[in-house]
């Protein structure tokens, strides 16, 4: 058995993130940093900077950061943005939207849900009915894409519907924020929330959320934490350089080194390139072992792709898993309530080669268990 690993040694994450990511990521991290000190802020500002330059909001919007994971971003986002006599619509076709139920309805948020299979985009047609409807709702969540199916909901498509109406846009774009399009200039959303730790291919520990500088000015008075007050955050990072409480140092000094990699590698095209090429190999490796994809193709973005578990009873997921771990390969376990599934990822500092790595991993482990073919019962 050969065993894979990465520069620094590590097994390869195909995961949604936490992934893989550069040595020269990982390097950026050993130092110590004062939040105060000229460099570090510096590293911050420019950060902040760049991430609004790649959302396409340079002038209009502003990026605000926030310690914690992406959830607490879209915490933040949802709870800032809406006020408290406000109502959402959430487009829910997997755990994330069902998250940001969790977090209005904690929130004490009326909200409304509009859900559809994890294998369904949202109907466009019952969301614009909808707001014709309800005149009490203010704004619209939806998940750019959704990590519990691998599925690419239509942000465009929605956000033209919803500014149409008047209504408010809130995105999550957790895992496709620098390599799937949404260019503000284009999108109109008030604000979007993703994180370090995903197609920027930094570490995990902070979330962001670029927001529209008007709409941002008019959440005064809604946030119901201290911590996720983005105006709040915003206002005093303006005013001083200086987040409000302990930044994530490390991770932002990473993420500015990872910023630079990315723009030198192509920045959201090339990234999305690559992504594509992995995804295409992974897909069509595992197709030709009988795997088949929860998804269509028209459906599935390149961020992480969902398979139906194999039919033979001879398939043990755990020791397939365990398997691919001792290989120097970590996927991820099934999320969904429609069908039994496992899923592999195609971001992070990953090319076609580690794909096909993967495969060849796979090909052992199914021989391994005696698993001819990995085609799933029949519908």
């Amino acid at each position: 058995m050969t065993k894979a690993h990465s520069e620094t040694g590590d097994p390869f994450l195909l995961t949604p993130g936490p992934l893989t990511t550069s040595a020269s990521v990982k390097r950026a991290m050993v130092h110590d940093w004062g939040s105060r000190d000229a460099t570090f802020v510096r590293f911050n500002r420019e950060v902040l900077d760049k991430i609004t330059e790649i959302a396409g909001g340079t002038g209009t919007h502003a990026t605000v950061g926030m310690q914690g994971s992406g959830t607490f971003a879209v915490e933040a986002m949802l709870t800032s943005f809406v006020p408290r006599d406000g109502k959402v619509l959430l487009l829910v076709n997997g755990a994330y939207g069902k998250r940001a139920q969790k977090i209005c309805e904690i929130a004490g948020r009326a909200v409304r849900v509009l859900e559809t299979a994890e294998d369904t985009p949202p109907d466009l047609a019952v969301l614009g009915a909808a707001l014709a409807a309800d005149a009490g709702i203010t704004h619209v969540f939806a998940v750019h894409c959704e990590t519990t199916s691998g599925i690419a909901n239509p942000i465009a498509e929605i956000a033209r519907i919803v500014a149409a109406s008047g209504r408010r846009l809130l995105v999550d774009s957790m895992s496709a924020f620098g390599a799937l399009p949404i260019d503000a200039r284009e999108v109109q959303y008030d604000a979007l929330a993703a994180s370090s730790n995903k197609c920027l291919e930094g570490v995990p520990g902070m979330g962001f959320v670029v927001c529209r500088k008007d709409a941002l000015l008019r959440t005064k008075g809604n946030a119901t934490t201290l911590v996720l007050d983005l105006l709040d955050q915003w206002q005093v990072m303006e005013k001083t350089g200086q987040w409000r409480f302990t930044p994530p140092i490390q991770v932002i000094v990473a993420l500015h080194q990872a910023i630079h990699e990315y723009e030198a590698a192509g920045a959201r095209e090339g990234r999305h390139a690559r992504y594509a090429e992995n995804c295409r190999v992974l897909i069509e490796g595992m197709r030709g072992m009988g795997f088949r994809t929860l998804l269509p193709d028209a459906l599935q973005a390149p961020i992480i792709v969902t398979f139906r578990m194999p039919a033979d009873p001879r398939f043990d997921f755990q020791r397939f898993y365990d398997g691919l771990k001792d290989r120097g390969y970590v996927i991820y376990p099934g999320k969904l309530t429609v069908a039994e599934s496992f899923r592999i990822g195609c971001i992070g500092r990953l090319d076609a080669s580690h794909m096909r790595g993967a495969l060849g991993a796979i090909r052992e482990m199914l021989t391994e268990l005696g698993v001819a073919d990995g085609a799933p019962a029949a519908a």
